[in-house]
């Protein structure tokens, strides 16, 4: 029945994907993240529902185009498609291609085309609101899902296994969820609807359990920055901070003693097999860099280069196989640095740095025109988003992530969004309470400030996380 529901759904959902580019956009991205067909078991599971809307949404995109473009001249979409360019370069220049290679570079191109297209179709405040939604709900979903498995289970399930495609192993499902976090909170504080409002502050703390039951440590890594970012930004640092405290020393108590002694490792790294791993791997990255500094190995290539850069690897039999005792770089970093050069690590890192410098730079002028924004609101929240990745990548072998290139398109749009939108604002004046206004067309939207927060939105108003949705700062 499911594979039924499924598939007419999409089926059913393609010929308003041809009409309408932005809600192929929806329904591609619902696939990607929330990943309805491996919801269920039967033939649905296993057709290519993304690529037919896809092409579909394309095709109407194409003739239906207008004056629209396929993506904004913004700088970041030049790098990108510059970037998979060097990756390309770097895959002829290892020399041996076969259709693995094909498929896998293939699978890269899709994921910066629909980047790009990204920045093409959503075009006003409310597309970018709605395609938040999708993404937070989507990681929603398999929060309350796994959470509440946990909880059910006394905390003592551990989730192996992602959803599948992008997020099918355990630690990138869980740095997704970490993602996720920041824009179930604010989509969560600025809703005026008090049923919606409440039902997204509660998926919060059973994301929490879902991460914990994952036991990566990187996510585990990845939870902290994005909360000290989030309370950083908070109105009342001192109280958010003192919460945050006490909400780990909680959790420390009340989290199962395997996952305590887990976390353990990450300090004892000397007495752990999986990180004195990482370690080797890292070396190995650092060799490859060395010796082929400008392409690096391949795109994709860096277990099948392992056994060149490690004399402790045994080879196997099967050449197309990863040869025994290889790992992969467990450094989104060092993976793109060591598998396709310096080129294209710096394009890469001109995305991240960029992008979060670029969200900093709107911040700081809308906080010149308001005392409370959506763009405030939306601010912080890709700011956790991007750090949470940031320095989960430091530990997970992310490098070609579609959400982080998915998260570069749409900071794109929300600062173009928002610049737009504060070039026509007038100036605030020092003695000003608030922007009345510019609050009231916010909150005619779902972003602005309501007359009163109850139950999760007063406690959150009160330590300071809702500064930027509620105007009480």
């Amino acid at each position: 029945m499911r594979d039924l529901l499924v598939a007419a759904f999409i089926l059913l959902a393609l010929p308003v994907c041809f009409r309408r580019p932005f809600i192929g956009l929806l329904v591609f991205t619902l696939l990607a993240y929330m990943r309805l067909q491996d919801l269920t078991w039967g033939f649905a599971r296993f057709e290519r529902w993304s690529f037919y809307v896809a092409v579909v949404t394309f095709a109407g995109f194409v003739l239906h185009k207008g004056d629209r473009k396929f993506m904004s001249g913004d700088l970041r979409n030049w790098i990108m498609i510059a970037l998979a360019g060097v990756v390309g370069i770097s895959l002829l220049a290892s020399g041996r291609l076969d259709a693995r290679d094909i498929a896998s570079y293939s699978e890269y191109a899709k994921i910066i085309g629909v980047a790009l297209f990204t920045t093409g179709v959503v075009v006003n405040r409310e597309y970018l609101r709605i395609l938040v939604y999708v993404i937070a709900l989507s990681f929603a979903f398999y929060g309350v899902k796994n959470g509440l498995a946990f909880l059910l289970s006394g905390g003592s399930l551990v989730v192996i296994d992602g959803p599948g495609g992008m997020l099918a192993d355990n630690n990138d499902f869980a740095l997704a969820l970490v993602m996720g976090i920041p824009m179930v909170l604010h989509l969560g504080l600025a809703e005026e609807r008090k049923l919606l409002r409440r039902s997204l502050l509660l998926c919060v703390p059973l994301m929490v359990m879902a991460i914990v039951a994952t036991h990566s440590r990187g996510a585990f890594v990845a939870l902290g920055a994005m909360t000290l970012v989030l309370a950083w930004r908070a109105r009342n640092r001192v109280a958010s901070f003192s919460v945050i405290g006490l909400a780990v020393l909680a959790g420390l108590i009340a989290a199962p003693s395997t996952y305590v002694e887990r976390l353990g490792t990450i300090t004892d790294y000397e007495e752990d097999g999986s990180a004195q791993g990482r370690l080797a791997a890292w070396k190995v990255a650092g060799a490859m860099i060395v010796d082929k500094p400008l392409f690096g190995v391949g795109f994709d290539k860096f277990q099948r280069n392992y056994r060149d850069y490690d004399e402790n690897v045994t080879t196997t039999s099967d050449a197309q196989a990863a040869p025994t005792g290889t790992r992969v770089a467990h450094n989104s970093y060092l993976q793109v640095w060591a598998e396709c050069g310096s080129i294209a690590f710096g394009m890469y890192m001109t995305l991240l740095v960029y992008s979060l410098w670029d969200v900093g730079r709107v911040r700081r002028a809308a906080r010149e025109r308001y005392h409370t924004s959506w763009i405030l609101s939306y601010a912080t929240m890709f700011e956790a988003a991007l750090v949470a990745f940031a320095v989960g990548s430091m530990f997970l072998n992310r490098a070609h992530f579609d959400l982080f290139y998915h998260f570069v398109a749409i900071i794109s749009v929300f600062s173009a969004i928002a610049r737009a939108e504060i070039a026509g604002a007038p100036e605030r004046s020092p003695a000003e309470g608030s922007s009345r206004p510019a609050l009231r067309a916010a909150s005619a939207v779902g972003f602005g400030p309501r007359a009163r927060l109850g139950g999760f939105g007063q406690v959150a108003r009160r330590l300071g996380f809702a500064r930027a949705a509620t105007g009480r700062g």
